[in-house]
């Protein structure tokens, strides 16, 4: 524990510097291995270099000058006139979330919830769950247990609350996380619950109502564990969806109140997970019968800590992917101040956990970061891939790189334009979407700190933050992100203790809206007023039997001679899920040369010739 509580380089709370000393000796050791490895590399390629046979011919390439001029204007392009509109109470959501605080600053308090888009009575339109939290089950007061919310979407992006007609008002559980899919292949998606204690399958009765079956499918979990973020995805290639859900640290209230975190000027604070132990996440296979297996232990997912042979994760977020483009879907892990796992599937039914050889695990300086929300993307419409994850206050937003696609990332927050202006935040949920539909895709965080006197202890921190929009602007900048400037945002730029965030087009427009959750208050849905006469393309792909949502699909889309990549995985952000269709941005160009959609099982379909400006759906063939 820090002997400077106030100090914003030596305090956990402000900092999240308090990690566990053995995951910084690896990662500090870590770093050193890869430097000798450069530095060895470098000194052989300058032997060579002096070595060589002096009669063959070296061609010396004349590089132009960066001048101050060319750096200026290169860096004065201006994002565009793109404004959000907080339309939450004209949309019909009314929605509060509960905490549970009462006074005793039980760290899950300021942890949830999240939301999820999912089209749950499958009539086209994007409905919205909000997960709610719940009365600890110690208080003695005849207080009445919230419940976790459904809105259904009128079709006019207003919203009805469909929560005691689906019957999800009958469940009492302490929320965290969300990720809908159609399991059994009805046409309507199933619904998973996250929470602290055990968390909660419901299936879906033809868009109707909902029933808990969690007993008979087995993702339980057990009542002591926390859980966070989830996924459906097909990690095992059989055509039916399984399961990875995150767990976060060890807690009981016991433990809460014997670490006893206090600040200076404020007493007891919501401390840090570096006071906490590290648990299991979980990996369930889906059985095809509506049972689940869980296969954690034999799929290789439990990670230990080398030092102290105790689980080394306490992850957020997860996010499937395909990263070294095999055809099976890996895992991206973001764990909360212990590195990074990022999880290759070796199409065995196993992973192996990659993180530090991969370059996940830690920052740029050898650290582990206090990481919460992630996202990927072809960021680039390129073959570079990219990793973003969302830190604590006085971390940059990490912002790894796999350039060509080749596997081995680094750190580029700092040259990519994310990292100076997102080291002050605490940032949770984040995500890719293109919001100006130029084709080149945008990124938005959404922030808010964890101790609500934060300010008192740390004058440069608030409890409210803004969200913050990060502009892609293309080839023509130094950098490829410029972070737009609040006033140019509308009421996006409204300081908010954020949380959750996902996207949707809920208005049928054609341009991806914002719903951003808060602990203890409101969410605020924000419409996306742009008005730039871009063209655009959705495309909602459908699969066949039990992976009828066609998760896990490859969508490449080929117009104005350039080429954009999208993955069909919902789960993202931070304990979040977007909706499932893709929106493509065309800037000004009116017709798609070639949309190309590969599924899970190798499947591909072309369409050549597409007119823009509408939802494309295609199906898989012989469907």
């Amino acid at each position: 524990m820090s002997d400077h509580p106030n100090n914003p380089d030596t305090d956990p709370v402000a900092g999240y510097d308090d990690v566990p000393e053995d995951d910084t000796i690896i990662g500090q050791a870590f770093k050193w291995s890869v430097i000798v490895v450069v530095t060895v590399a470098a000194l052989v390629a300058v032997t060579w270099a002096i070595l060589r046979p002096q009669n063959e011919p070296v061609m010396v390439e004349q590089a132009e000058p960066v001048t101050a001029r060319r750096l200026e204007s290169a860096l004065d392009i201006p994002p565009p006139q793109v404004t959000f509109q907080d339309i939450t109470e004209a949309a019909g959501i009314d929605f509060v979330h509960f905490s549970g605080a009462y006074g005793d600053k039980m760290l899950p308090e300021t942890m949830g919830g999240g939301v999820a888009f999912l089209d749950y009575d499958s009539d086209g339109h994007q409905d919205l769950l909000l997960v709610n939290g719940s009365v600890w089950p110690w208080r003695t007061e005849d207080l009445r247990a919230p419940a976790s919310a459904l809105l259904r979407n009128q079709g006019d992006g207003t919203f009805k609350d469909v929560t005691s007609a689906s019957g999800m008002d009958q469940l009492n559980i302490y929320g965290m996380g969300a990720a809908a899919a159609d399991l059994n292949g009805d046409g309507f998606p199933e619904i998973f619950l996250t929470a602290v204690g055990t968390n909660r399958l419901l299936l879906n009765h033809g868009g109707e109502r909902f029933e808990d079956i969690t007993e008979t499918a087995g993702v339980a979990g057990e009542a002591t564990a926390w859980s966070s973020g989830a996924a459906f995805f097909d990690f095992d290639n059989d055509g039916d969806l399984d399961l990875f859900v995150c767990n976060y640290v060890q807690w009981s209230r016991d433990i809460d109140l014997s670490v006893d975190y206090r600040l200076t000027g404020i007493g007891r604070a919501y401390g840090p997970p570096a006071n906490y132990a590290g648990t299991h996440s979980y990996l369930y296979r889906n059985e095809g019968d509506g049972q689940f297996t869980d296969v954690s232990a034999t799929a290789g997912i439990q990670i230990n800590n080398p030092a102290t042979n105790l689980p080394a994760g306490k992850a957020l977020a997860i996010h499937p992917v395909d990263i070294n483009a095999d055809g099976r879907l890996d895992l991206v892990v973001a764990n909360d101040t212990v590195r990074n796992f990022l999880f290759v599937n070796n199409g065995d039914g196993t992973f192996e956990e990659s993180g530090m050889n991969s370059g996940l695990a830690f920052d740029n300086t050898g650290k582990a970061t206090g990481a919460m929300g992630l996202d990927t993307a072809n960021y680039n419409n390129d073959n570079d891939f990219a990793v973003a994850i969302g830190n604590f206050a006085n971390e940059m937003s990490s912002f790894y790189v796999s350039s060509q696609g080749l596997g081995l990332f680094t750190d580029e927050a700092v040259v990519s334009g994310i990292g100076p202006d997102s080291r002050q935040a605490l940032s949770f949920g984040l995500f890719f979407f293109d919001y100006d539909l130029d084709g080149r895709l945008d990124l938005l965080q959404t922030n808010g700190h964890v101790e609500d006197e934060i300010n008192i202890v740390q004058p440069s921190q608030h409890y409210e933050q803004p969200t913050q929009l990060f502009w892609n602007c293309g080839p023509e900048c130094t950098r490829n992100f410029v972070h737009v400037p609040y006033e140019k945002t509308g009421d996006l730029s409204a300081s908010v203790v954020g949380r959750g965030a996902a996207y949707a087009d809920i208005d049928g427009d054609g341009d991806l809206d914002v719903i951003v959750t808060q602990v203890g208050r409101r969410p605020i849905l924000f419409r996306n007023d742009q008005a730039l006469g871009h063209h655009w393309l959705r495309v909602k792909v459908q699969g066949q039997g039990a992976n009828r949502d066609a998760i896990g699909a490859r969508v490449i889309l080929r117009a104005g001679g350039v080429e954009q990549r999208r993955l069909v995985m919902p789960s993202r952000s931070y304990l979040s899920q977007v909706e499932l269709p893709l929106t493509f941005g065309l800037g000004d160009t009116p017709l798609v040369d070639e949309v190309r959609v590969t599924w899970p099982d190798g499947n591909t379909v072309v369409l050549e010739q597409v007119d823009a400006d509408q939802t494309l759906t295609v199906t898989y063939p012989g469907g």
